[in-house]
């Protein structure tokens, strides 16, 4: 049982912030790199929910590969906007990535197992995200493949059968699902989307902005 001044989970409690984000998004793991280095310089502890969110819900098969045949407004243009946003903040972060854009990778299979860590392990879990964010964007590492999803969780002591038996289950993948509906029913529309106590940034934001966000100064969207 958790102590008075913890969660559940053995969270300290206090500040929080909510984190809606997919794994095979660039600012997405730019905000986390910022989330971290805020994080780092607080004196105290701050919680992080995780809400899982589908950028590939229009774009993938049924044998789930990626169609480049949809249209999501995304053209040449678009994507060489991102890839120069995307450098910018790795200088300002200090961030090496070894990709820029994965436009071919479904996190699916990734968020499932994701969100399977949430509920039975939840202590491991922030280093399973990191696992899955690193081996992405830094090691290359395709993400869609079910077999990097298992080998990500072995690092970071994860049970692989469990995992695996995650990914195959209908239920857990109905209850993705209903985490992605929520998200869109929450206003989220895009990631990464950070809320705190009501108020809300969106995009791979500075840490001084997320310290605005969580210690009520400085918020760009209150709700």
């Amino acid at each position: 049982m958790a102590d008075a001044d913890t969660d559940a989970d053995g969270t300290p409690t206090g500040d929080r912030i909510t984190i809606y984000a997919d794994y095979v998004c660039p600012f997405c793991f730019l905000g986390t790199r910022s989330l971290a280095q805020y994080r780092e310089r607080r004196d105290e502890p701050l919680a992080v929910d995780w809400h899982p969110f589908d950028l590939r819900h229009r774009k993938r098969n049924p044998d789930g590969t990626i169609s480049r045949d949809v249209d999501d407004g995304k053209d040449d243009r678009y994507y060489e906007q991102a890839k120069r946003n995307v450098r910018r903040l790795q200088e300002e972060y200090g961030v090496e990535m070894s990709l820029n854009i994965a436009t071919d990778i479904d996190s699916f299979d990734a968020q499932v197992a994701s969100w399977y860590v949430t509920r039975e392990y939840p202590d491991r879990w922030d280093a399973f995200d990191e696992a899955i964010y690193t081996g992405l964007w830094q090691d290359g590492r395709d993400i869609g493949d079910r077999r990097v999803v298992l080998d990500l969780a072995e690092t970071v002591g994860l049970p692989t059968d469990e995992i695996q038996a995650a990914i195959d289950d209908d239920d857990w993948r109905a209850e993705l699902e209903e985490r992605f509906t929520d998200a869109h029913e929450a206003g989220v529309t895009g990631v990464p989307t950070f809320v705190s106590d009501g108020h809300v940034a969106r995009g791979a934001v500075p840490p001084a902005q997320l310290e605005g966000l969580v210690e009520g100064v400085g918020t760009d969207d209150p709700r």
